[in-house]
């Protein structure tokens, strides 16, 4: 073969690989501009309807709506400075956990878990804590705070206590009872979430609190039942409605004693991280994540398809023993 013949043979194989390349890059602009238009479709903020007939039990509190149900308090202004004032009381209940098994439960507010308190970054806050729970409790704040605001004190059954400060850092943190053992005392159910939500307004989303928790219902330190927002498996019967192509924001915290971590794992999809919520942007991206006691984060995700997609922990036996949900995900047209 001449030496003009293989120089033209080398040109046509240069031009067809710099087709073939171009022809590539064409498809991969088209593939990461189709799942940045996935990301990024701007719908109007919309929330769900609650399914009818769902059904309450133990305390009448369902989990579903402690899923959006955000307590802001009471705003006053005293001497120029406004106050974001709670009331709450500590208390008693009987949980019905399945059909078999009643837990004698201590309570925030009357429920499990507590109360979700809302706040703004920097806002002066004021707990009022009233103890009609029959024994000594406390309300114990994860932030910035003085010594003596720190609920280590025991309060005593049937009097009242005030904690006051300012809400610092911006994240998702948690209040609980701090009388020793403090182990029993969360696990029979004073715990609740307590978000300051940054100065720098986070974009719209549905937002969603999901607690895990465990039960040891024969005081053996072991835990027998698991569960998000207080019930065994009530997510896995009646699945969480959210709306397809629409932003979630979940709320994620692990109040299980007695299991030194557990995992959380979202089926068909993949969601970004922001650990104890204290970022304003995720540091990573994973579909599994695991979480010691008392570690929280937020989950921000989008689910592209409809249809139901499973939610629980990745070791089994917890997830099988009440830690399982569903996400109904409703299809919604784009706009």
């Amino acid at each position: 073969m001449s030496e003009q013949h293989l120089e033209e043979n080398n040109l046509k194989r240069r031009q067809l690989l710099k087709i073939g390349l171009g022809g590539i890059g064409l498809v991969g602009t088209a593939i990461g501009t189709q799942k940045l238009r996935l990301s990024e479709i701007a719908l109007p903020l919309k929330i769900p309807p609650l399914p009818s007939g769902l059904p309450n039990q133990g305390n009448g509190v369902n989990p579903m709506v402690v899923c959006r149900d955000f307590d802001y308090g009471i705003l006053k202004q005293e001497n120029g400075r406004t106050i974001r004032e709670f009331q709450i009381t500590a208390d008693t209940t009987v949980l019905e956990l399945n059909r078999v098994v009643s837990f004698p439960a201590w309570t925030y507010n009357g429920r499990v878990p507590g109360p979700t308190l809302r706040a703004k970054e920097g806002e002066h806050v004021r707990v009022i804590f009233h103890n009609h729970g029959g024994h000594a409790h406390t309300m114990h704040f994860h932030g910035i705070h003085p010594s003596s605001m720190d609920g280590v004190e025991p309060v005593r059954n049937n009097t009242s206590t005030t904690y006051e400060f300012d809400a610092l850092p911006y994240g998702l943190h948690l209040y609980h009872c701090h009388i020793a053992p403090v182990t029993r005392h969360i696990s029979k159910g004073v715990y609740g979430a307590f978000i300051i939500d940054p100065k720098q307004e986070r974009p719209p989303a549905d937002e969603i609190l999901m607690i895990m928790t465990g039960y040891d219902i024969d005081d053996d330190k072991q835990n027998k039942l698991y569960a998000f927002n207080g019930l065994p498996n009530y997510f896995k019967q009646h699945p969480l409605p959210i709306y397809q192509h629409q932003l979630i924001r979940l709320y994620l915290v692990n109040v299980i004693e007695f299991e030194p971590a557990v995992t959380f794992h979202l089926h068909a999809n993949f969601f970004q991280v922001y650990p104890t919520g204290m970022t304003l942007k995720p540091t990573h991206e994973t579909d599994v994540m695991t979480m010691g006691t008392a570690e929280r984060h937020i989950l921000e995700f989008t689910y592209p398809f409809s249809g139901q997609y499973m939610f629980h922990p990745h070791q089994d036996d917890i997830a099988e023993k009440g830690c399982m949900g569903l996400f109904d995900v409703i299809e919604r047209e784009i706009e």
